[in-house]
């Protein structure tokens, strides 16, 4: 008996991960408007019930009940993506990743369980420390998932891996400049409901930017050694980048001097990124010179 295709041609494991990392992203954004609407407490510090039932009754209930409703789509979303990973016999990178991502969700939804103080049982779970744990966490299950798909891309790419990273870089700058427009640190935008998940979503978008230069760079750098120069740079950008989202989401008094570093670790992001840049159409320029240098003789 024939053993019948039910999958579409179209969904194929590395577009449905590369969905998985996008939502799981969205989420992150979405709760970050959760917390700045004022509706991570809306229902009335239960979890999981909502106003003394499953429904929500007001629209900030409706908001906190939503950002739960999504969580649970998204977190099915990376428990398929593990399995698939695993059933389809996937390279052993993004096995591991995919895992990461789908151990570390349980923690993930402890601490997110533990934020809205599980019916009031938790003295202060609406707190910093775990507003910043539940931030950390979410951080490593995208970045996880990050690597996964792009991993799961390899041979999928129309682009030299070099030309990747010369894309790659100017258009991480252009995002770390949106996220210090949106962020607090010179207060062009109300920091409220809007800029949060605007800032959020931007940093993320530039920390997978870098994620993917870090992993393209390792593959280019096989046949161009200048470029394992690079490596240092980018993930120094990619870690000041996570402090900077840390300090956006109120994990310390926002005094002037904290603003002051605030800035200031923007623009050291900044600077890596365009050291990085430079380099890389240095080595770019040096390759073309070399082609077309053997090609003339």
């Amino acid at each position: 008996m024939l053993r019948t295709r039910t999958r579409p041609n179209w969904l194929s494991f590395r577009r449905f991960a590369a969905v998985t990392t996008a939502s799981t992203a969205l989420l992150m954004m979405l709760g970050v408007y959760t917390a700045a609407t004022g509706s991570g407490l809306a229902c009335s510090a239960q979890w999981p019930l909502c106003d003394n039932g499953l429904l929500p009754q007001t629209i900030p209930s409706f908001i906190e009940w939503f950002h739960r409703l999504v969580a649970m789509v998204v977190g099915f979303q990376i428990l398929g993506t593990a399995a698939w990973a695993w059933r389809r016999g996937a390279k052993r990178s993004v096995k591991l990743s995919m895992t990461l991502a789908l151990v570390v969700l349980p923690l993930q939804v402890s601490i997110g369980a533990v934020t809205v103080t599980l019916s009031g049982l938790i003295p202060n779970g609406y707190s910093v420390p775990t507003q910043a744990a539940h931030f950390v966490v979410a951080l490593t299950i995208f970045t996880a998932l990050t690597f996964g798909t792009l991993r799961a891309y390899d041979g999928h790419f129309r682009r030299s891996a070099l030309e990747r990273v010369n894309l790659a870089l100017p258009a991480t700058l252009v995002l770390v400049a949106f996220a210090a427009l949106t962020s607090r640190v010179w207060g062009l935008l109300p920091y409220g409901s809007t800029a949060q998940p605007l800032f959020v979503g931007s940093t993320l978008v530039a920390i997978a930017a870098l994620v993917a230069t870090a992993v393209w760079v390792t593959q280019a750098s096989h046949s161009q050694a200048p470029l394992t120069r690079l490596r240092p740079l980018v993930l120094t950008a990619a870690g000041l980048l996570v402090v900077v989202a840390l300090l956006g989401r109120d994990l310390v008094v926002y005094t002037p001097l904290v603003r002051d570093l605030n800035a200031l670790l923007f623009g050291l992001a900044a600077l890596c990124i365009v050291a990085a840049t430079w380099l890389a159409r240095r080595v770019e320029t040096s390759e073309q010179a070399t082609t077309h240098g053997v090609s003339g003789d």
